[in-house]
């Protein structure tokens, strides 16, 4: 975090001297615990009291010479320690003609960085100082440029104070980099590449991948790294065990160490049962239910350890950890579906409700057309039109409407993932253990606001001479048809998983929110009003993001291990992407509109009118959206209260623009990009990026374990195919005589489920120091009484909002989707939370 002046530095001329005392981090490798000879340096630099330079720079030019004044300088000295803080300090003498203080300098003298907490100031004639810097401080021996925070007050470029205008541009250069050389860990340097280190193909010609990003394969860029090029592939990044992200972005000491802390015990320490025989056969299912019951109630013995690789390097801390009891069994925590209602996941009834109240609720979309089409080319894909029959549907309806009637009163709504999906049904039938269909799930909403489904059509383009394969299964009363029914929603609640994961979550929020980080960083000061305002929503994203890189969407990683696309993962969300993503169908009530949805309606609430009205995530979601969006016009309105002053920020459309040219490159010549010419303009902006990275991220990922922690409820991969598609005599005899053997086959093996089990317990997780969306007043707004004043309406607004989603989810009468016998409320969009897995909460930014 930028440093601030949390009271005003306004000072006045001002004369004596003013105390400063400095709070320093100890730190897991930084200054204070390092070991060897730069620590003894350091002590010897602490005991003669060198330890930091801390300068004040004046806001204004000399008004005589025109020059910058003098910057004052002093030494801070240690004083002492208090638990994991450690105090210097230092002493100034203030001449009569300094006035404002508009920027402090900060030199480290140790021979390594350290995390300075802030630096309070008293003898000013105003009262202290408090500057909030919460940042590393690099050491002068690795970069003699000092760190620069600036006081609290924002400015717009035209605005800035004559004396900080240089400090104001050179800090932008520094951040913007020059585009050459590796990354070191110490930089704080933000500029763009493609996803290019992705794979690792000189270790392995299978572990190969394709440049994500360009032409090929569009997509939103990341933070360029620097590593050099793989021997074998000159396109590709060679990987390592270390992935540079600015110095600034990395997690704070107690979420790193939380997360850390969660992803030993969760990940590595929580494997599959009997570990020696899935690592031996990768392939092996759950042999019954009870197998997969006892994950929670019994738990399992901890396997052998891995002496190499990933697994290997952190397994022995979680040895430890678990060996200090003796214990030797671990177990996975009751998701909250399941410990509500242990036979829901079989329901039709909640296969409906979740798509409208669960982990991915913004993929439902309204069928308006019928019968259903593809718009993929059918001389290679096979015909266009759905195998979903208007008699089909009349079946099911029974004589409650025609077909016709059902379209018109918009009672028939879809799940999708025909069009996206075929494409890669062939390639993927190609990878072991795997199989895709294209799917279509049709749904009935009922008198009671619920939805039914109706039928599944699953299809498989021509290959290898064969025609193509398509069919429809439906809900029946037969025991086939129940299995097949059964079988069929395992492979689209598959389809649903992959997507959610690749496209609802990844795509959306980590991977669409990286540019606008890195173009904040780049083209708008810390001084800027702007970054200040996004500065929460976009903080520890890149971090995390590095870390998937590293660990989740790499090649053979755990998306690819465990999700159906397998090692075409990126490249389908590389499709979604080019296809299906729009800025500005990122702002909620756009997107329901796209999706038929919602209809405009200025008398209604939100001003729309929902298709469905007991949809949780969008009757939700529209209270967070609007309180969002109230938030950000009070504060766009008070900086920029005429148009021009948007248009002439210099920084501002630079900002906008590498946005859409440079970090969406990929998407620059597209139509529906905003213009950024008005305050009503850049409201919209503001609000989707921020929407974004807070409401929709929590909507998709805080319930993740508590909807797939019990993984037949959404499993993440279909191993085997349909029954029915040309089936030999072996298989046709399995399912008909142990269907649910065949079923469980089909499902996940034992190492795929409960690694991805482990890891959605870590997504799932909140951090002990989460930052909430409105609950803590930034530093550098609290002593301006309007932004103040709006942000205490803004909090206010979302205190109700947590009041309002409790009286809904506590009417089971009315609204059916979120309330009910054994049903887990809706709560995802609850603005405030309590640390851990608790399916509730929105972050200020998507931080994990």
């Amino acid at each position: 975090m930028k440093a601030v002046l949390t009271t005003t530095a306004r000072t006045g001329k001002t004369t004596g001297t003013v105390k400063a005392v400095i709070t320093v981090l100890q730190t897991v490798g930084g200054a204070l615990t390092h070991l060897g000879l730069s620590r003894g340096l350091d002590d010897i630099a602490d005991v003669l009291g060198k330890t930091l330079v801390v300068e004040l720079v004046a806001a204004e030019l000399d008004p005589k010479s025109g020059q910058e004044k003098t910057t004052i300088t002093s030494y801070a000295h240690k004083i002492g320690k208090y638990g994991s803080e450690t105090y210097y300090e230092t002493i100034f003498e203030i001449p009569k003609d300094f006035d404002e203080v508009g920027a402090i300098a900060i030199e480290n003298e140790h021979h390594k960085e350290m995390f300075v907490k802030n630096i309070v100031f008293d003898g000013f004639s105003n009262g202290s100082i408090d500057v909030a810097c919460n940042s590393w401080i690099h050491s002068k021996f690795d970069n003699t440029e000092k760190r620069v925070f600036f006081a609290n007050k924002s400015y717009l470029p035209s605005q800035t104070p004559s004396g900080l205008k240089r400090y104001r541009e050179k800090e932008l250069k520094t951040l913007r980099g020059d585009g050459q050389g590796e990354r070191k860990t110490s930089d704080r340097i933000y500029d763009y590449d493609v996803y290019n280190d992705l794979g690792d193909p000189d270790s392995d010609d299978d572990l190969a991948r394709p440049v994500i990003g360009g032409a090929e394969h569009p997509y939103p860029r990341r933070c360029r790294t620097g590593r050099p090029r793989t021997k074998k592939d000159p396109l590709s990044e060679s990987r390592s065990s270390i992935v540079y992200v600015p110095r600034d972005e990395a997690f704070s000491e107690v979420k790193q160490m939380t997360f850390s802390a969660k992803t030993v015990y969760s990940v590595l320490h929580a494997l599959v049962p009997s570990l020696k025989t899935s690592i031996i056969d990768r392939d092996l299912g759950f042999p019954h239910f009870t197998a997969i019951d006892n994950l929670f109630d019994q738990g399992f013995l901890l396997p052998d350890i891995p002496t190499t690789g990933f697994l290997g390097n952190i397994i022995p801390r979680l040895v430890r950890f678990m060996s200090d009891k003796g214990r030797s069994v671990v177990r996975f925590e009751t998701p909250e579906l399941i410990y509500r209602d242990k036979f829901a996941w079989i329901r039709d009834a909640e296969f409906g409700r979740q798509t409208l109240a669960g982990v991915n609720p913004c993929c439902i979309k309204l069928v308006t057309e019928w019968p259903m089409k593809s718009k993929l080319d059918p001389k290679v894909y096979g015909p266009s039109e759905s195998a979903i029959t208007t008699e089909l549907v009349k079946q099911e309806i029974g004589g409650f409407t025609t077909v016709e009637e059902a379209l018109k009163q918009k009672k028939l709504f879809v799940l999708d993932y025909h069009d996206v999906l075929l494409p890669y049904v062939n390639k993927v039938r190609e990878l072991k253990g795997t199989t895709l269909y294209g799917s279509r799930t049709l749904f009935f909403l009922t008198p009671k606001g619920t939805l039914r489904p109706l039928a599944i059509e699953l299809t498989r383009p021509p290959v290898d001479g064969k025609s193509e394969w398509k069919q429809v299964f439906q809900p029946c009363w037969d025991p086939t048809g129940i299995w097949l029914w059964r079988l069929a929603k395992a492979h689209v609640l598959a389809h649903d998983s992959g997507y959610h994961e690749l496209v609802s979550h990844w795509l959306r929020t980590h991977c669409c929110t990286e540019p606008y980080i890195i173009a904040t960083n780049r083209q708008l000061s810390a001084m800027h009003p702007i970054y200040r305002l996004l500065h929460p929503h976009l903080r520890y994203t890149m971090e995390i993001n590095a870390l998937a890189r590293q660990f989740l969407i790499n090649a053979n990683g755990i998306i690819e291990s465990a999700f159906s696309p397998g090692k075409y993962s990126m490249e389908l969300s590389s499709a979604a992407y080019d296809q299906l993503w729009q800025f500005d169908l990122e702002a909620l009530p756009v997107d329901l509109i796209s999706r038929g949805m919602a209809v405009e309606d200025p008398n209604a609430p939100h001003g729309l009118k929902l298709t469905i009205e007991d949809y949780p995530y969008a009757s939700d979601g529209l209270l967070l959206w609007d309180a969002i969006k109230q938030w950000v016009t009070d504060y766009v309105s008070y900086y920029y209260p005429e148009a021009n002053l948007i248009q002439s920020d210099t920084e501002l459309q630079a900002w906008w623009t590498e946005i859409r040219t440079v970090g969406h490159g990929d998407k620059k010549d597209e139509p529906w990009w905003p213009e950024l010419k008005t305050p009503d303009d850049l409201i919209g902006i503001l609000t989707t990026i921020i929407w974004v990275a807070s409401g929709h991220h929590a909507a998709v990922n805080f319930g993740q374990f508590d909807f797939g922690g019990y993984f037949p409820n959404r499993p993440t991969i279909a191993r085997t195919q349909m029954p029915t598609e040309d089936p030999n005599d072996e298989e046709k005899k399995q399912f008909l005589e142990r269907p649910e053997e065949f079923l469980l086959k089909c499902f996940p093996s034992q190492i795929q489920a409960t690694v991805v089990m482990a890891v959605l317990d870590v997504l799932s997780n909140h951090s002990p120091d989460e930052e909430y969306i409105g609950e803590q007043i930034q530093p550098y707004w609290v002593d301006d009484k309007v932004i103040t004043a709006a942000f205490e309406r803004f909090n206010g607004r979302l205190k109700e909002i947590e009041g309002i989603i409790d009286g809904r989810n506590a009417d089971a009468t009315n609204l059916m989707n979120r309330a009910g016998a054994g049903v887990v409320p809706y709560e995802l969009l609850k603005p405030f939370s309590e640390a851990g897995v608790t399916g509730k909460g929105v972050p200020n930014s998507t931080s994990i």
